[in-house]
């Protein structure tokens, strides 16, 4: 169920309200890593309370646990919207904090794989050509495959062994 705005800065604290709006999109591309970091941390400690806080609720309405205050907790609906909220914020930080480790993954295969290229180029410019090396000046020659060509579709060859394992599992059920 989608929460509005307006009601999830109406289960938080004034403090996660700002937490969680520096989750949504246009805001959490602008911050630096190290500050995705530390707002992963402060909202997961945050989360992790607020699971902690739901789940004791729960058990005081249920009667397994002493209640924490004069009475026990009859309702824990705030507690759950206030999870939720946060957790929503957890997996769009996730999200964000994985996308950029994926790019900089990226870049750096790319970086890694010019690198492998300029060294194989130096190598091969440094290094003279052998003397009485044996080479195909001419070309190769192509040598035809002795192995015959199956002639059977491999999605049919599939069918077949799986139906063949289907008969057998029947016959091992008699």
């Amino acid at each position: 169920m989608a929460i509005s705005r307006k009601q999830e800065e109406r289960a938080l604290s004034a403090e996660e309200w700002t937490l969680v709006q520096n989750s949504y999109h246009p805001t959490v591309q602008d911050l630096s890593d190290a500050e995705l970091r530390d707002l992963l941390k402060t909202l997961r400690e945050r989360r992790d309370r607020a699971q902690s806080e739901a789940n004791r609720k729960r058990r005081e309405m249920r009667g397994k646990a002493a209640p924490k205050g004069a009475r026990p907790a009859a309702k824990d609906d705030g507690t759950r919207v206030k999870l939720g909220v946060l957790a929503r914020s957890m997996r769009r930080l996730n999200g964000e904090h994985e996308r950029r480790r994926q790019l900089a993954a990226r870049i750096e295969l790319v970086d890694n794989a010019r690198h492998a290229l300029a060294l194989k180029k130096e190598k091969t410019a440094e290094r003279p050509a052998d003397f009485n090396s044996r080479r195909a000046h001419a070309g190769m020659r192509a040598v035809e495959s002795s192995k015959s060509k199956s002639l059977i579709r491999p999605m049919e060859r599939g069918r077949q062994r799986k139906a063949a394992a289907v008969a057998q599992a029947k016959r091992d059920a008699r």
